[in-house]
Formats: structure tokens, C-alpha cells, sequence
């Protein structure tokens, strides 16, 4: 940010406590969450998208880096506003180019914003927003290299209790792995001694890319470019990795694996697959397992081996609890079509139906009670994680938590915004 809006910013971090939420809030007529909208693409369309659905928020300005993004971006936010009575996007509270998301933060009719931009920008957009004195809610991982998740870490210290900054760690807020989660801790299964992971997807089809930039190019593709995304272990293979460490309160002290880019698309140098082994404390050891390959999307699962019973949960095929302590959270255990009777009572097929509305009620409540959430660091910790296990594998070698901390990696994007402008 330049250093005067910097200084403003600082300005009304300091201060945003004083207005008490039930001021701010205080009636039909001003209780919206006033939203700005920062990277207009599919993901962040679907977040925003259910947050208009389950929350009490006013989509009030957009930012991002394409003309063909925002055009399609009015037109659906226009909609989800409509349906609950506010009026459409303001032309002036539409920005483009490499600076848009900063003069969206300068915008002082926007509370807060959903950043879902390509995940190279979450740190620097993370720490422009809070230090503009907005709410944040910020798309998973936290960041694609050490660097970035220690600026996230030390933002987080910074903003505690000030305002809500939110990672999109969507799964955990999803009824059955809450539940799971919980019951692993208490002890349903005994001591865990052995976890077993895996995120089986297709391929991402690659987008037009051929006639535009290389920048552009690779920008509208930036899940199949390493320095953009982090790779597939950061945009998918994290949210196992996530629960993981929910499940043992801990993240793992070591890792070594394996991996490689086979058969891939014609364009970009993201891995496509990894197999890597992790060691938690208590000697307790991860095995993971990643593909982004092909055109049929696999299985997703994470499971848990303890001394008195088994935890297990797929996406699509059940979250369960068998052994001394069996439990079973209703999701159907097959992929097969519902019958009547499964649908009236109430039984899904996803084990993730309510994720996305738990996490944005969380989100939006925590503005409106004055609650804060400040999930940096567990963002941080949790995208660490990925990293190891990536960064293990492409030096084929065993790695330390410690030695991958102390590495100081930043990873170089080679982009040149200004083109943009």
C-alpha cells in the first residue's frame, strides 16, 4: 500500500473496537455486513454466493485484475442482491487492474471483504485489508510459501481482537467432521497411532491460454503453475492435511516423500501427484497420498487408526466410528441415488452440505457480535504443513518442521502486474 493510505489504514485498526457491533448493527435498515468482493473468480463466486444465502451481507464492491471477471461478477452479485431486496453494484465501487483491491480497501462503505484472488496474493492482500480496518475472510491456503505464512502469523498477532480474519478451511465446519474431530479428540478411539489420507482428483482443464501473455496466461491458469498456487498438495491435498491436524491437535514434526508431474496438460509445472509420509508427535505416522489426474474425479478421505477403534470420513461415502465406541454421523455410506424415504429423513450423500454455511454464519456472526475470529495462525499452520510435505518431495529427502521453518522460502511469481492497468 502506499505509505499515506498505509498510515490511514493503521489509523482505523487502532480504533475499530470502539463502535460496539449492536451501534454498527443496529437496525434492518443498516445491519447488512457491507462486502467487498476481491478476486471475482469461480471459488470465490461460490463463497460469496452462499454467504449472500446464509448471512446478513450487502455485496457493495468488486475488484480484480480482469474486465471479463467483473462483467460476470455485476451481473451475479446484482442477483443474489436482488433476491434479498438491495440495490445493484455502483459502477464507481467497480475497480480493475493491479490495484483494484487497494482502492476497493479504501472504499469506507466496505466492513469487510472475501479475498479469493490466486492464493500468491493472500499475504500481502490479507495485511492490506485488516490494516484498512476490514473484516477478512481469506481462501485457503494461507499462503504458497514459508514467507508468506510467517507474514500471515505475524498479522495475526497483530490484529488479535481487533477484527475477524478468517481462513477458508471450509470442511471442518461441516456437521460430520466437526463431530468426528470431536470424538477423536475425547478419546473415541483410543491413542491414534496410524492416519491414513488421500485426495484422488481429476485434472483441472486448462483454460483458453493460447494468444494472450504469458503472464495472463498462466494467471488464468494458476492452479497448474507452481509459483502461483503452490500446487495441487496447497489447493486440494490441505484439507486433509487440516483435519489431520485438528484431529491431533498438533502439526508434524518431519516429513519425506515422493512425486512428479506425469502426463500432464500441455501447459503449467504444478506437480500432479504426491505420496508423502509425515511424523507427528507421540510417534504417531501420516501417510498422504495426492493425484490431480485424469478425467474421473476419485475418493477423498481421511482415517484414523487408534487402539480402540478406527475413524473414518469420505466426502461422498460415510463419516463413521467403528470399534469399542461405534458411531455413525447418517451420511450415506455409498454414492448411490437416495431413496424417498433417506431424503425425508434427512440422510445426504455429501458429507460436506452444510460446510460452506456453517463457516460463512461464523464468519458474518463474528462481525456482528463484536466475537472475533483470528484463525491466522492455525491458517499458517495448516498451510505449513503442505508445504513440508511438498517441499520433502521435490528434494527427495526427509525434512524437519524446524529446518523448513528456518529456510526463509519465497517463492518468485515473475509476473508483471502493471501490464494490467
Amino acid at each position: 500500500m502506499e505509505r499515506r493510505n498505509f498510515i490511514k489504514g493503521a489509523a482505523s485498526l487502532s480504533t475499530l473496537t470502539i463502535l460496539k457491533p449492536s451501534v454498527v448493527f443496529g437496525s434492518r435498515a443498516n445491519s447488512a455486513v457491507q462486502l467487498g468482493f476481491i478476486g471475482c473468480g469461480n471459488r470465490g463466486t461460490t463463497d460469496i454466493s452462499s454467504m449472500s444465502r446464509n448471512t446478513n451481507v450487502n455485496i457493495v464492491a468488486l475488484a480484480d485484475l480482469f474486465e471479463d471477471q467483473l462483467a460476470v461478477a455485476k451481473k451475479k452479485m446484482n442477483s443474489l442482491n436482488a433476491a434479498k431486496g438491495f440495490a445493484g453494484l455502483k459502477d464507481g465501487n467497480i475497480y480493475k487492474g493491479s490495484q483494484a483491491y487497494l482502492e476497493l480497501l479504501n472504499n469506507e462503505d466496505v466492513d469487510a471483504v472475501l479475498v479469493s484472488s490466486p492464493c500468491y496474493t493472500h499475504p500481502n492482500f490479507l495485511e492490506a485489508a485488516v490494516m484498512a480496518g476490514k473484516h477478512a475472510y481469506c481462501e485457503k491456503p494461507a499462503a504458497i510459501d514459508v514467507a508468506g505464512c510467517q507474514q500471515i502469523q505475524r498479522l495475526g498477532e497483530k490484529i488479535d481482537g481487533k477484527v475477524s480474519l478468517a481462513i477458508g478451511f471450509q470442511v471442518p465446519h461441516a456437521s460430520p467432521y466437526a463431530e468426528m474431530i470431536n470424538r477423536i479428540r475425547n478419546g473415541a478411539i483410543g491413542d491414534v497411532v496410524n492416519v491414513q489420507l488421500y485426495y484422488l482428483a481429476s485434472e483441472i482443464p486448462l483454460k483458453p491460454y493460447k494468444g494472450l501473455s504469458y503472464d495472463e496466461a498462466r494467471i488464468r491458469n494458476h492452479f497448474h503453475f507452481r509459483e502461483l498456487s503452490g500446487g495441487t498438495l496447497l489447493d486440494q491435498g490441505i484439507h486433509m492435511l487440516d483435519i489431520c491436524n485438528r484431529a491431533l491437535d498438533s502439526h508434524p514434526i518431519r516429513a519425506y516423500g515422493s512425486g512428479g508431474l506425469n502426463h500432464g496438460l500441455p501447459f503449467g509445472n504444478a506437480w500432479n501427484h504426491y505420496q508423502v509420509n509425515y511424523e507427528y508427535p507421540n510417534a504417531v505416522k501420516v501417510s498422504y497420498h495426492s493425484t490431480q489426474l485424469g478425467p474421473k474425479f476419485g475418493d477423498v478421505c481421511a482415517r484414523f487408526i487408534g487402539s480402540k477403534g478406527m475413524a473414518e470420513a469420505h466426502y461422498s461415502g460415510g463419516v463413521f466410528i467403528t470399534g469399542e465406541n461405534e458411531w455413525d454421523s447418517g451420511m450415506a455410506r455409498n454414492g448411490v441415488e437416495l431413496t424417498a424415504e433417506q431424503r425425508a429423513a434427512g440422510v445426504f450423500l455429501s458429507s460436506l452440505h452444510d460446510a460452506d454455511a456453517n463457516k460463512h454464519r461464523a464468519f458474518v456472526s463474528s462481525i456482528e457480535t463484536g466475537n472475533y475470529l483470528n484463525e491466522a495462525n492455525h491458517g499458517a499452520i495448516s498451510t505449513l504443513t503442505a508445504i513440508l510435505g511438498r517441499n520433502a518431495a521435490e528434494a527427495n529427502d526427509v525434512m524437519t518442521w524446524d529446518e523448513m521453518c528456518n529456510s526463509n522460502e519465497k517463492i518468485s511469481t515473475g509476473l508483471d502486474l502493471k501490464q494490467f492497468d
